[in-house]
């Protein structure tokens, strides 16, 4: 554990693996128990940096039979652990949120989640002391020296959430774009223009629109099973 970070959840049930290769979107070739199994992977990005052959990861062995045998929700970063599984992120996040955590939304509480504005849905809907505020999330797994970046392809849906939060701060509301940096040891996030020059561009915008672009750093231990907040307003550079 890192100083100064704040335990979240523990997680049940894990085993280590060997990555061979992701198989499609949603499942990649393992090794785990000796055997080549299947596991079943929860974001849709290209985490080409996460799922190359040898890497190791962390599972959640499957209580039913399903499809894969497991969940395959961290990869190993030296002692610790980089969180690829955006509901996982999203969960923790949303424990964080509850127990007052984050300075800059401290005393928020979740209204809605998939909160309706305009053609879009946008992750929550929170209620705060001063209104209410869009909060859209983004998973940022994507490691660049030592910056934390999104995407790692490009997202037309990124685009469309990024344009419908700055319309609504220019029309004079509270909205914040959030990124989840689920890697340990960042020392900032930053939009990744190489993969989406565009997704910079507009959150460039955004901020000058009155959006707060914010970050956080989470990541796994797999000594204890926790998942832990290491930085709760992470710097965000452009």
């Amino acid at each position: 554990m890192r100083r100064g970070a704040i335990e979240i959840f523990q997680i049940n049930n894990v085993k280590e693996c060997v990555i061979l290769e992701r198989i499609n979107k949603f499942v990649a070739k393992i090794i785990l128990d000796g055997k080549i199994r299947r596991a079943y992977i929860n974001n849709t990005g290209r985490l080409t940096n996460h799922l190359s052959k040898g890497k190791r990861g962390f599972c959640i062995v499957h209580k039913k039979d399903l499809k894969t045998d497991c969940r395959l929700f961290a990869v190993k970063e030296d002692s610790l652990a980089a969180v690829i599984d955006t509901y996982l992120q999203m969960k923790a996040l949303e424990k964080i949120i509850t127990l007052n955590l984050i300075p800059w939304i401290n005393g928020c509480r979740i209204l809605k989640r998939n909160a309706r504005l305009n053609a879009s849905y946008i992750d929550y809907l929170l209620e705060c002391k001063k209104g209410k505020a869009y909060l859209e999330v983004k998973s940022a797994v994507l490691r660049s020296g030592g910056y934390a970046t999104y995407p790692d392809c490009p997202s037309l849906r990124g685009r469309r959430h990024i344009m419908e939060l700055t319309e609504y701060a220019e029309r004079g509301g509270w909205s914040i774009i959030l990124f989840i940096a689920a890697l340990p040891d960042v020392k900032a996030f930053k939009p990744n223009s190489s993969a989406d020059p565009k997704i910079a561009e507009l959150l460039l915008k955004a901020e000058k629109a009155g959006v707060e672009i914010r970050a956080i750093e989470m990541y796994y231990n797999p000594e204890d099973c926790y998942f832990y907040l290491s930085k709760s307003d992470l710097p965000v550079v452009f």
